[in-house]
């Protein structure tokens, strides 16, 4: 979603808030801009960049790219302490005057602001009642007056005397020209991360805009705010109370972050996958046990044991993977399991069981419906494991245990090589619950086997890219294609069609290979192409008489496989492995057929229109 960026310290802030709202474009926006604290007169808050004397804020916005933004800056832009913001529409449509930061009438106070305020409405209509006029229609805009309008003595004060007006979520950083020696940033359900630099500190709402600077870093908890200084920083509650967050150290370099050579990140994403597959696997794997070392798990033989059901709650690609793990849950443990998309699970106030084992799946860890889940059923007293990305993220640390799926940083809006990663994570979660129950140590082994062959049968796959990239020029001109599968194939079959829909803008639809006959039947012509997953297991022969139900209709076909498919148009061959991972594979070959669909059709593959990395708002 939004993006945050901030500095205080001896540099000139612009070009450092620059290159970090540069490093957050992944995370989709429409406008950007930049506040800098720069002296001590005062300035007006209308003019686009603003003119300013000492000790004022200067204030820069533009609808469009963060290059956008650089080309309106003037030649100079002096100031040592800065934020600057990446805005995702959400109240307002994009545009130069809904761009963060926004400003008080006077313009001595600035903000930028992550989440969505609920109850922004009542205090527009409030604020404009006793004369004060919004120019804007964001609801971020209401806290730049309250903050203004606060007699508290410091900034740390007027911001926590804001913030108990306030009803939503946020991540905010703000600057006040009367305190020019700091920046107070607060956190409640949107992500907000301090780097610590030697006398220079940076504030964000990614780790990816800090790396480049420093690897040490304090995540804020919600409730938690904190004040930035050039040689120091403090936590404390919004209540007041101090609070001790220690910095930790972040796992990736700067260069993770970068392109390596490839023209866009998911591109490298995709081909990354033998790589971070293997690295999943490292240091996980008991062969004397034919089992898996998940020490994170918090959860003890005796417990898992006790568990009578499992429940996976994700969003859009993590939801995808829940059903991919539940299956193999189902198959390896012999526990019935399911999945929910989180974004529904949370307001059906579902009935929580005491002997269900709940699992949250996000790559950030930051997901907003999936935290708000889990927050919930951690209120209800049930226990929750984390199977995310990003270590130290919020879901992370609110869960009682889990594990890291190690994919790296990924930067594509459209997730690629951190699906795969956590398919192989459930995989070994899977391993291990079986081997504490009833899987045999031959299955065991026989798992474990094909998990280690996972790295070099990506490999293989990718080596088909030229071959998939001809496919992708024959079937971009479909205006609509359907994708289906069966049991282990229906979750690649969702997965595949979200791809395409995302990166190309081609309408997609999954359905169950056996739903065809239901309704969606209906649909198929020769401008609707099918994509059929059919993998070499006990349905294979079910499989096949889609593809002649599909034919009998004119329908074309494109088939993942094992084996050429006589009745289909073209076949992508994938190596087979055990059926139970055989979907971890399937779904490589779409991935590239999505991305060189969009590329055809000159689509911006790493920011899809109207889409964002880490959904941080309802």
């Amino acid at each position: 979603m939004c993006g945050i960026v901030g500095y205080i310290g001896r540099r000139e802030a612009a070009p450092l808030l620059l290159e970090g709202l540069q490093r957050l474009e992944y995370r989709g926006y429409d406008s950007a801009g930049i506040a800098v604290q720069s002296g001590s007169a005062r300035s007006g808050r209308g003019a686009k960049a603003a003119a300013a004397g000492p000790g004022e804020l200067r204030v820069a916005k533009a609808k469009g790219r963060v290059r956008d933004l650089e080309a309106r800056l003037p030649k100079r832009f002096p100031g040592t302490t800065g934020i600057a913001h990446t805005r995702w529409a959400t109240h307002g449509a994009p545009g130069d005057t809904n761009a963060h930061p926004h400003t008080d009438a006077s313009g001595r106070v600035a903000v930028v602001h992550n989440g969505i305020i609920d109850n922004a409405s009542d205090l527009r209509a409030r604020l404009g009642g006793e004369g004060i006029e919004l120019v804007s229609e964001t609801d971020t805009e209401v806290l730049a007056h309250l903050i203004a309008r606060s007699d508290a003595p410091t900034l740390e004060e007027k911001v926590r005397e804001a913030l108990r007006h306030i009803e939503g979520t946020y991540g905010i950083a703000v600057l006040h020209a009367d305190f020019p020696d700091r920046i107070v940033v607060a956190r409640n359900g949107s992500p907000v991360v301090l780097g610590i630099g030697e006398k220079e500190m940076f504030v964000s709402s990614d780790v990816a805009a800090l790396v480049s600077h420093t690897r040490q870093v304090v995540t804020l908890d919600d409730g938690e705010m904190a004040t930035l200084k050039a040689d120091d920083y403090r936590t404390y509650t919004t209540e007041g109370s101090t609070t001790s967050a220690a910095p930790t150290t972040v796992e990736w370099e700067a260069e993770s972050y970068d392109m390596g050579g490839h023209e866009t990140y998911m591109h490298k994403e995709i081909a990354e996958q033998a790589d971070a597959v293997d690295r999943v696997l490292r240091g996980r794997i008991d062969d004397r046990f034919s089992t898996v070392h998940l020490g994170g798990l918090n959860l003890d033989a005796r417990e898992a044991r006790g568990v009578r059901r499992v429940k996976i709650l994700g969003c859009g690609s993590a939801y995808h993977t829940g059903l991919i793990g539940a299956q193999l849950i189902e198959e390896l443990a012999r526990i019935p399991a399911d999945a929910e998309p989180a974004s529904e699970f949370r307001y059906r106030n579902a009935v929580v069981d005491p002997d269900t084992l709940y699992i949250a799946v996000s790559q950030s860890g930051e997901t907003y419906d999936t935290l708000a889940a889990v927050q919930e059923l951690k209120r209800k007293g049930a226990r929750v494991l984390g199977v995310v990305n990003v270590v130290g993220s919020a879901i992370a640390r609110e869960t009682d245990g889990g594990l890291y799926v190690h994919a790296g940083p990924e930067v594509c809006v459209v997730s690629t090589k951190c699906f795969t990663n956590t398919a192989v994570a459930f995989a070994l979660l899977a391993l291990h619950l079986g081997r504490i129950r009833d899987l045999s140590v031959s299955d065991g082994k026989r798992i474990i086997a094909g998990l280690r062959r996972l790295p070099e049968q990506i490999t293989e796959v990718l080596k088909q890219e030229e071959d998939i990239r001809a496919l992708a020029a024959h079937y971009a001109t479909a205006r609509s294609m359907m994708f289906v599968g069966r049991v282990r194939g229906y979750p690649v079959a969702l997965e595949a069609s979200l791809k395409l829909k995302e990166v190309s803008y081609i309408h997609a639809e999954a359905y169950p290979a056996s739903e065809l006959k239901h309704g969606p039947l209906a649909l198929i012509e020769p401008d609707v192409p099918s994509v059929a997953i059919i993998p070499d297991d006990d349905l294979l022969e079910k499989n096949r008489a889609t593809l002649e139900e599909i034919k009998a209709r004119s329908g074309r076909i494109l088939a993942v496989a094992h084996q050429e498919q006589e009745k289909a148009d073209h076949t992508i061959v994938v190596p087979k492995n055990e059926v139970e991972l055989d979907p971890i594979l399937m779904g490589i070959p779409l991935q590239l057929l999505a991305y060189h669909t969009a590329t055809a059709l000159g689509r911006d593959i790493d920011k899809p229109r109207n889409l964002a990395k880490s959904v941080t708002v309802e």
